[in-house]
């Protein structure tokens, strides 16, 4: 037999069976010892039967004229009779009896005390030296029957007293590893990125040191994590100042070189550091989205960072403008600005960069905040639509941007709580490709 993996039902089979063997024994033994009490209850009660009817059996012997043989006594009234005796003479010839006694059944007296045959339980004892004897019995399944229905008594109870028993271990146990179920959901309840300790004072003493072991471990994990966040934003911020002399120094050789070839190498160089530059920003964002505090205690309006980053991106893209859907109330969240400023940046260059030259960009929030950006494209195959959230992820045959985009706003929706999805081709339609992040927001009416 295997035991069950559940500890909580491991500890209850346990103390149930214990339990139940506990009350099942204790059972046992008090009516083993009633028993023998009973024993002795009805062997007092032979003896006191006999001391007294033989007096008064004697005086009503010696005290008779002319009548021989053996006199039963007359029944008073119907009864059911446990004791059933026989008096008779040294000779062993029955001078009286109960109505109800088989004297076949009583053995020859051999002297005062107790005897035991098949049937009964006999007291024997005498008068007038030994001439007259009286033995008093009980049919042994008398006392049989009373054991017996001591023990049912005993024990009948059990199949109410068990279950209740059984029913109050589980409830304890399950009040007992309640602190062990706050802690497991509380670990549960954990975006992927939370690596703060989690409380652990209301466990029990034998639980506290592995909760202290797993704050350890994840101590250890963020430090660890934030080693490395810290490592890619301080190099890609150290490539900034380079970066840009040396984009510089490239535009300031096109301008001054007359070599047709010798431009076109350091238009080549320049598009290379350029390139460099996005994708260091990029590191810097993504840093930010995985190691940043990513909400505030202060509600904001999200339209007006959004209608920024939209003019803002399309500018710089040298783009038309976006479509922008807004609602006509506010958006209120407390979304960090700063990185709802990433998440709209990132996916409005992902869709101009990405989407057909010219087609338009279409930018909608709801109220009830969710963001969607949608383009015009080839559709893409499910398989390439699953990669598209991994870093240095690119569409096939897509030679620009540095795949970092949709990984920087899958970490923010990750971190903050909401969910972000990628489909293609766009709902209703046979093209285009859209992105939509359901933001975590607390609306206020």
């Amino acid at each position: 037999m295997r035991w069950p993996h559940s500890l909580q039902i491991r500890l209850g089979l346990a103390v149930g069976v214990v339990v139940t063997l506990l009350w099942v024994a204790s059972a046992l033994v008090t009516a083993q010892l009633m028993r023998g009490e009973m024993n002795e209850v009805f062997d007092s009660a032979l003896q006191e039967t006999a001391q007294r009817i033989l007096p008064l059996a004697v005086g009503q012997i010696l005290g008779r004229e002319g009548v021989t043989g053996a006199q039963t006594v007359p029944i008073v009234r119907p009864h059911e009779e446990h004791f059933t005796y026989v008096v008779r003479d040294a000779s062993g010839t029955v001078l009286l009896q109960s109505h109800m006694a088989q004297p076949a059944l009583f053995p020859p007296y051999s002297g005062p005390g107790f005897y035991d045959t098949p049937k009964l339980r006999i007291y024997s004892d005498s008068a007038l030296r030994g001439s007259i004897t009286i033995s008093v019995a009980e049919p042994r399944t008398h006392r049989d029957n009373a054991a017996h229905e001591v023990q049912m008594g005993l024990l009948a109870p059990l199949g109410l007293i068990i279950p209740l028993s059984l029913g109050a271990i589980a409830l304890v146990l399950g009040l007992g590893f309640t602190p062990l179920r706050r802690f497991r959901l509380r670990l549960a309840a954990r975006g992927a990125a939370d690596l703060s300790a989690v409380e652990t004072r209301d466990l029990p003493a034998e639980v506290q040191p592995l909760g202290e072991t797993l704050n350890a471990l994840l101590a250890r994990l963020d430090a660890a994590f934030q080693a490395e966040r810290h490592f890619a934003a301080n190099a890609a911020h150290e490539l900034r100042t380079p970066l840009a002399g040396a984009i510089a120094q490239t535009q300031r050789l096109r301008s001054e070189t007359t070599d047709p070839a010798s431009a076109a190498r350091a238009g080549e160089i320049e598009a290379g550091l350029k390139r460099l530059t996005r994708l260091s920003e990029g590191l810097m964002q993504l840093a930010r989205a995985e190691g940043g505090k990513l909400r505030n205690e202060d509600m904001r309006d999200l339209r007006p960072i959004l209608r920024l980053m939209a003019e803002d991106t399309a500018r710089l893209a040298g783009a038309p403008p976006v479509q922008l859907e807004l609602p006509e109330t506010e958006v209120r969240s407390d979304l960090d600005p700063d990185i709802f400023g990433i998440l709209c940046r990132n996916l409005i260059e992902n869709a101009l960069r990405h989407g057909t030259p010219g087609a338009p960009v279409v930018v909608r929030l709801t109220q009830a905040g969710l963001l969607s950006v949608e383009n015009d494209c080839d559709p893409l195959p499910a398989e390439v639509l699953a990669q598209l959230g991994n870093r240095f992820e690119r569409a096939p045959g897509s030679g620009v941007g540095s795949g970092l985009g949709l990984a920087i706003v899958h970490a923010i929706m990750e971190r903050a709580g909401g969910t972000f999805d990628v489909k293609s081709p766009a709902p209703g339609r046979e093209r285009g490709f859209v992105a939509r992040a359901d933001l975590p927001l607390r609306l206020h009416h």
